[in-house]
């Protein structure tokens, strides 16, 4: 019994312990420094080596202006501890406080002049300095340390504060500096640089990154310069340039081809076909890998889809393709995208049905089965097999679960469901993927649960958004024309209606599909016309911009919207790349 009651009275005074250090950082955060201080003061005296209880204890003081018991504090401290000088800093702030600017300079001096007889000190003493905003001092303090002790590096500390005090260039500098020392630091470098940098390639940040960057290629030709720059180019969006510099890289170190086979993909997804097809020729040039040779071929092949390259041609394209290698597990993601290419290009559903049921029969791991089961419920949707597509969908969401494929699953029984009108399951899965781990499935699902909600407020029956989803699934269909005319009833039955912005925009995209292009424009003019303020409104001056740019040959008109946007759109999406617009055709200089 008296073991039972010791152990018991050790654990309530380990709780108390416990709960002290707590309540009294509970009060610093709270502002309440007085409760605060009382607390630290007995945490300090019971474990004055706790360096952690005494800086809160000088920060109470701080707040309080309680500068005398800073000064016994410290005093006391440094008689007990003599090593802990850093702390003279701490004196000469509360001097400084004081407006007792001569006094705090001697003893910030003195701080460090200590660096001098024990060079690991440096980092205390900066760190103190930096702590209480000192940056010009700790800057000095950082230096002095690695002048005296080659061994420490403090360049992250130093670029921080030259962050801070926003001396960017210093900053970038320093970055540099610390990469140069050890090729280690490239991807922090590249996280902490890229806080300040932007995808316009005429941000002042941008431009002096590339300056310092071509300063040292030129002065010393290290990778890791050429790395950073195709880096840099990448952030802006420039491609080419981005793999001019992979390429070099490449030759100098004969290393493997990952990166140009990344921008390759990159450029892909943001339709820069030109400098994809230069990616992968290269590659082409320079593998002897099979997956890379496959992965390669394929993107070539699905740039000439994009293209709109003759259907004849394509089909030739795939047909050498399978002569070659045949139709196994390593040629799976082929056949899948030809499966495609036959029942949304070719108009063949039934020919790419069959064979994503072949691809199935391969001995192929759960992913690969899951992403060929839903191209195949795509294909089922496509002939308006709604309850075949929704098993097969239904399959891979079961089976992949937590993996994006069984999300995308996911969002395909909602969309289906809309087409068929089933607007109450359908959202009740997109509810479920707003969490989703990618954030494009997360992007899709609120973009439809939102359509779904806005427009079925005005319309107890829906007929309206039933008559939308019609002309959605037509146009997944590409019967296209159907779905303009389906559109134009939507637009004729309701007019003021939340959803006649979606109608207009919708069929504007349909227009630009069917080269029917001065209707597009009316289209995005119309939706200006109806509300400005409008969701949609930003994407309809960008897109109006780009149609005058591309198709309509009107420059001028080009130039005003994407000044628009700019002006009178700044959280827009498209405000980078309009902004890089509107100053290619205003005539500014972009290298």
């Amino acid at each position: 019994m008296r073991n039972i009651l010791f152990i018991f009275l050790c654990y309530f005074s380990l709780q108390i312990y416990a709960q002290e250090p707590q309540l009294a950082f509970q009060y610093f955060s709270n502002s309440d420094y007085e409760k605060s201080a009382s607390i630290y003061k007995v945490l300090h005296e019971k474990h004055p080596y706790n360096t952690n209880y005494l800086n809160y204890l000088i920060n109470c003081y701080h707040q309080l202006e309680n500068f005398d018991e800073i000064n016994t504090v410290v005093n006391k401290q440094l008689e007990s501890y003599p090593n802990q000088e850093y702390l003279y800093v701490e004196l000469g702030y509360s001097y400084q406080l004081q407006h007792v600017q001569d006094s705090a300079v001697l003893y910030y001096e003195k701080a460090i002049k200590t660096i001098e007889k024990l060079p690991n000190s440096g980092y205390l003493v900066g760190k103190t300095f930096q702590d209480n905003h000192l940056l010009d001092y700790a800057l000095l303090a950082y230096k002095k340390a690695m002048t005296l002790n080659s061994n420490v590096n403090y360049n992250f500390q130093i670029a921080f504060i030259y962050g801070e005090k926003g001396e960017i260039e210093n900053m970038l500098n320093t970055y540099l500096e610390l990469v140069s020392s050890n090729e280690n630091y490239m991807s922090t470098a590249k996280n902490y640089i890229g806080k300040f940098i932007s995808e316009d390639p005429q941000n002042e940040h941008n431009i002096s990154l590339k300056r310092l960057l071509l300063k040292r290629l030129q002065n010393n030709p290290q990778n890791s310069w050429s790395e950073l720059l195709s880096w840099l180019f990448m952030q802006q969006k420039e491609y080419n340039k981005a793999l001019v510099q992979e390429k070099a890289l490449h030759k100098r170190n004969s290393g493997d081809l990952n990166s140009i086979i990344e921008i390759g993909k990159i450029a892909f997804e943001d339709k820069a076909y030109e400098v994809t097809k230069s990616c992968f020729h290269y590659v082409l040039q320079n593998t002897t890998n099979l997956e890379t040779e496959l992965l390669s071929k394929l993107y070539l092949l699905e740039i000439d889809m994009k293209m709109d390259a003759s259907i004849e041609a394509i089909e030739a394209q795939f047909q050498q393709l399978f002569n070659q290698y045949g139709k196994n597990i390593e040629t799976v993601n082929i056949q899948a995208i030809y499966a495609e290419f036959l029942a949304f290009k070719a108009n063949e559903p039934d020919k790419a049905i069959s064979i994503l049921k072949e691809a199935l029969k391969l001995p192929i791991n759960q992913f690969q089965k899951g992403h060929l089961k839903t191209k195949l419920a795509n294909m089922l949707v496509f002939t308006n097999k709604f309850s075949s597509a929704l098993i097969h969908y239904t399959q891979v969401q079961n089976d992949l679960k937590n993996h994006t494929i069984g999300q995308a699953a996911r969002f395909k029984i909602a969309q289906t469901s809309y087409f068929k009108g089933d607007f109450d399951w359908a959202q009740s899965q997109l509810k479920v993927l707003k969490n989703s781990t990618s954030q494009l499935i997360a992007n899709d699902a609120l973009d439809l649960n939102l359509l779904i909600t806005d427009n079925a407020v005005k319309d107890s029956l829906k007929i309206a958004l039933k008559t939308y989803a019609t002309a959605d699934l037509l146009s997944f269909q590409n019967k296209n024309q159907q779905a303009i005319d389906t559109l134009q009833v939507v637009l004729n039955n309701y007019k003021g209606h939340p959803i006649e912005d979606e109608a207009l925009f919708k069929q504007a995209k349909l227009f630009e599909k069917t080269n029917q292009f001065n209707k597009a424009e009316a289209n995005y003019l119309q939706i200006i016309r109806i509300n400005n303020e409008d969701i949609l409104a930003d994407d309809a001056h960008y897109y109006l911009a780009e149609l005058y740019l591309n198709k309509l040959n009107n420059l001028e008109k080009a130039k005003e919207y994407y000044q628009k946007i700019i002006f009178e759109y700044p959280s827009s999406i498209f405000l980078v790349e309009a902004r890089k617009k509107f100053r290619n055709l205003r005539g500014d200089t972009t290298n």
